[in-house]
């Protein structure tokens, strides 16, 4: 039993604490730490007396179910990367032989793949069978407190032979980790919200966000994605205090907060001003709006994996965060070195752990404590190759300030470090592109920024066949790098490479000098790719956007990978882009699926249900002849107004006001958007000679159903679909009003979730504009407060105002002039909601 200061007290080799408050939240789902031991309980009842219990899923809450059963059954955990291919789950799987496989159904197909190279029959358990599955049985709260020196966990991280190597950890090099942050630094505390968003078969993740939250009594966010959109939601919702994450999601947050500061001038002069003055409550007050975009309530953020860009972490600490940063390596379980709260040196990972001793010999970093593993599982000679008296070599050259923070000057092994955290052997990817060995002759692999190139030497046939370089390259293009690309982990793609004839730089013993391999980028000087003309207004957008995020012209062959170098999270930035630009959802891991821009381009063009920016001359169009058969008109429907009328006077206190401003020529009424009785709500006060011509037009989603599209077509409601083909909606609007026709037509597009104006969208300005027919303003008060969106009652007595506004004629403005005046008129009329 530990007792620390401030009053914190743990049972110190118990791993999970039992509360009344959650543990776990996961979009709408709340978990208690409760229900999180039975839910361990039920998983725990899936099986019985095994020694290991692999796990192959993506981050889910059935995740850390499985995760917590196979402690609370005294078996070690095998985490295994869910982004692995099928070799390298049979690799695993064939070297530690984990009896119990628990596997989610979307890795499942590649699972059985594996178990197909497997010589065992394991035990497999489908995550999502259990789930949500009751586990009321289950009461009793699972005591897990093992035996402090067996293993834990084997962590599969790659090695010097190209094959990955587990690393052994003991419950012992946890608890050493865990007490640096929660007791020694007080880092982590109960009342901490830490999110959960990095894969968990990292031991950087699987111990900073599940396990020492957990531990600590704290509570666990999971973010559905690594999207920015779920990422920052979830951080919102959740009031989240500690950030944990990689060097690359923190630059790319930054990337985005940095362009919208330098976006203006105003923004850009208090970022200068706020790096000079150098305080944290100086910033945190003028970056209030960063911070509570963040969700409010961030006490650090704490980056691993990788070295954090020295920029990187200047401008955090000018915008008031703390960003603390740390050294080490799964062999440490995982942490050498920490920064201590309040002894920030950006560009450094801070100072010695407790209780681990580090030292600097022959320039490489060593350590020795109880936080290193116990070794590599069935590697004995590799071990002893790193593990020597104890102590630990990294491989990590580095030395201590006079201040004793520690500096890292490089790596003295081979193995590269991405700034997401994933270690990667470049002998293991030339092994694999030299088995194409009709095109390769030998390829040297190197580390640039965050991304893999390559230098190539063809064989000796491909020479001969292919004298023009172009040709040469674009078969090297195709036949090696894409396939490969096709078939290895995302984090293992080559994305750009040299061809070169000659032999590249060896060493006496055979092994490359890859430090001489960049070098070489030079020697090839191909000709530029010759310009495709393409006549798509979709190719246009995609490649405007593609231009802007990398900062480099784009062609139509261009490869999204290999030419553009799009990493993991730029092909999530591109996912949401299209999404939002042309409602067409590709997941990430799809997109490498397209060859070129062009391809995607053209899939876009046929799939899209929307497309923003899009230039067209509104004019010329609406002059186009188009079919329209306006919705038969029954009396009921006057009559139905009319009635409502009389019931709007009875149930609210209802008026309107300006019903002089009604012309009674053609006309569109733009009202504000509160409730969903504002049609009629409008409709109610016109005349029946008005009512007559006048005509709704519907969202096609909202009348789907075959009986509510009968009775649209006998009530004066023309149904649209005004995000799957603007123009020929436009087109059919504009009929209408050429056979005299009235139009309602709300400009902001969606009802108000606030009650507070929204803004419009420019249709009713194009409209009136080309077709010269005049605007009339309709201000609706008091709607949003009667029936606030989301509610299916409306709440009697309350104040509902209608005001017909003086008419807007269009003239020769422009469609955004026209668009804003209406609004300012609106507007100007509007009370705030509950006034």
């Amino acid at each position: 039993m530990y007792i620390f200061d401030r009053s914190i007290t743990y049972t110190f080799s118990m791993f999970l604490q039992k509360k009344e408050k959650p543990a776990i939240v996961s979009a709408n789902i709340t978990v208690p730490y409760k229900d999180l031991g039975s839910k361990i309980q039920l998983y725990s009842s899936l099986y019985t007396s095994v020694d290991k219990v692999a796990i192959f899923s993506e981050n889910r809450l059935g995740w850390i179910y499985s995760f917590y059963s196979a402690w609370n059954n005294d078996a070690l955990v095998v985490p295994v990367d869910f982004m692995s291919t099928v070799n390298e789950v049979a690799y695993i799987l064939n070297d530690c032989r984990p009896e119990v496989i628990f596997v989610s159904k979307d890795k499942n197909n590649d699972l059985e793949q594996a178990l197909a190279q497997v010589n065992y029959q394991p035990k497999v358990l489908l995550i999502d069978d259990y789930e949500q599955a009751a586990c009321d049985a289950f009461d009793a709260f699972p005591v897990i407190e093992p035996d402090e020196q067996k293993t834990a966990v084997i962590i599969y991280t790659s090695g010097t032979t190209g094959s990955p190597k587990g690393v052994m950890l003991s419950f012992t090099n946890l608890l050493s980790n865990i007490k640096a942050v929660s007791v020694d630094v007080e880092i982590y505390q109960p009342n901490d919200t830490i999110l959960l968003l990095l894969p968990l078969h990292h031991i950087f993740p699987l111990l900073g966000t599940m396990i020492m939250p957990l531990f600590t009594g704290a509570t666990v966010a999971m973010s559905p994605s690594m999207a920015s959109e779920d990422i920052i939601k979830t951080m919102q919702d959740n009031k989240v205090t500690l950030l944990i994450g990689v060097p690359r999601l923190f630059s790319a947050i930054r990337k985005g907060i940095k362009d919208k500061i330098n976006k203006s001038k105003v923004a850009s002069a208090l970022f200068s001003l706020a790096e000079k003055i150098n305080s944290k409550a100086f910033s945190k007050l003028v970056f209030g709006t960063v911070h509570r975009k963040f969700g409010g309530h961030i006490r650090f953020m704490v980056s691993g994996g990788a070295a954090l860009d020295t920029a990187v972490g200047n401008d955090y600490k000018t915008l008031g965060f703390d960003v603390l940063e740390g050294y080490g390596m799964t062999e440490a379980a995982p942490m050498i070195t920490f920064t201590r709260p309040g002894h920030i040196k950006v560009g450094s990972p801070g100072f010695r752990l407790p209780q681990c001793k580090v030292e600097i010999r022959d320039g490489e970093i060593v350590a020795k404590g109880d936080n290193i593993m116990q070794g590599y599982y069935n590697r004995p000679n590799e071990t002893a190759e790193v593990l020597k008296d104890g102590w630990l070599y990294t491989g990590d050259l580095g030395h201590f300030d006079k201040d004793d923070y520690l500096i890292i000057t490089g790596r003295k092994k081979e193995i590269m470090i991405l700034s997401n955290g994933k270690n990667i052997n470049p002998v293991e990817i030339e092994q694999k592109l030299e088995h194409y060995a009709a095109f390769v002759n030998e390829v040297g692999v190197y580390q640039s920024g965050d991304q893999f190139k390559a230098i190539v030497v063809p064989s000796d046939t491909l020479m001969a066949q292919y004298s023009d370089p172009m040709e040469l390259h674009q078969q090297i293009k195709w036949k090696v790098f894409d396939d490969y690309n096709q078939h290895c982990a995302s984090y293992k793609k080559v994305t750009d490479f040299t061809v070169f004839d000659g032999e590249l730089p060896r060493t006496r013993l055979g092994k490359i000098q890859r430090f001489k391999l960049a070098d070489l980028e030079s020697v090839e000087k191909i000709e530029e790719l010759p310009q495709v003309q393409v006549d798509s207004r979709e190719f246009d957008i995609i490649v405007s956007y593609l231009e802007q995020e990398k900062g480099k012209r784009v062609l139509p062959q261009y490869h999204l990978e290999m030419d553009l170098g799009l990493d993991s999270l730029d092909k999530v930035s591109l996912q949401v882009f299209l999404k939002s630009s042309f409602g067409v959802d590709i997941a990430p891991d799809e997109l490498i699926r397209f060859k070129s821009v062009l391809a995607l381009s053209e899939y876009i063009q046929d799939n899209r249900s929307r497309m923003k920016a899009e230039k067209i001359d509104w004019a010329q169009i609406l002059k186009e002849k188009v079919n329209l058969s306006l919705p038969k008109t029954w009396f009921t429907g006057r009559f139905f107004v009319k009635v409502s009328k009389t019931f709007f006077r009875l149930y609210f206190r209802f008026r309107g006001k300006g019903l002089k401003n009604i012309p009674d020529e053609p006309c569109i009424i733009a009202p504000n958007h509160q409730s969903y009785f504002d049609g009629l709500f409008v409709a109610s006060f016109l005349k029946n000679k008005t009512i007559k011509n006048t005509y709704f037009y519907a969202k096609e989603k909202h009348v789907r159903q075959a009986w509510l599209k009968f009775l649209a077509n006998r009530n004066h409601i023309i149904i649209m679909d005004l995000n799957k083909d603007l123009k020929e909606s436009i087109q059919k609007l504009g009929e209408a009003l050429k056979k005299k026709k009235n139009l309602i037509i709300f400009p902001e597009g969606t009802r108000t979730k606030t009650g507070n104006l929204g803004d419009f969208k420019k249709t009713f300005a194009i409209l009136s504009r080309e077709l010269n027919v005049p605007i009339v303003p309709v201000s609706i008060n008091g709607a949003f407060d009667a029936l606030p969106k989301g509610s299916w009652f409306p709440r009697p007595f309350k104040t509902v105002i209608v005001e017909f506004l003086e008419p807007v004629m269009p003239g020769v403005e422009s469609y955004e002039t026209i668009s804003n005046l209406v609004h300012s008129k609106i507007s100007q009329q509007q009370t705030l909601p509950g006034k």
